[in-house]
């Protein structure tokens, strides 16, 4: 079954990976910073190596996205950042995993200072997970 792992950062400032620009990760002795990066290393070694990383992709700062809203029958353009949030999508990866289990485990090691992380199954037009 595939997987979206939706990695959520605070905005200001922006930067990859997030961890070093959050105000947490920033706070971070620096050798606890690159112990944390190594094992996130190990973690992407693993997934590639077993098969169950599909993809990944950073995204740009939110001030650099357009929103498109349908009103008054038809689509608006407006530049960004729009959600009143803190946290804005900063990348994301998709696994395929045979068990939600072993999903949850994985997105558990994503987790960084001042990160919010997301796991959500993907989901074809008919409403099954895949």
């Amino acid at each position: 079954m595939k997987y979206v792992i939706l990695i959520h950062a605070n905005p200001e400032p922006w930067g990859h990976p997030t961890g070093d620009f959050t105000a947490e990760g920033r706070a971070m002795d620096p050798a606890e910073r690159e112990r944390r990066r190594g094992t996130f290393e190990t973690l992407m070694g693993e997934i590639s190596a077993s098969g169950e990383l599909v993809m990944a992709e950073a995204l740009a700062a939110p001030t650099a996205s357009t929103v498109y809203r349908w009103a008054a029958g038809g689509s608006v353009a407006t530049d960004g950042p729009y959600a009143e949030t803190k946290e804005q999508l900063a990348g994301f990866f998709q696994v395929d995993c045979a068990t939600r289990e072993r999903a949850e485990e994985i997105a558990e090691r994503f987790a960084h200072p001042g990160d919010v992380i997301e796991l959500r199954p993907a989901m074809w037009g008919d409403g099954d997970d895949r």
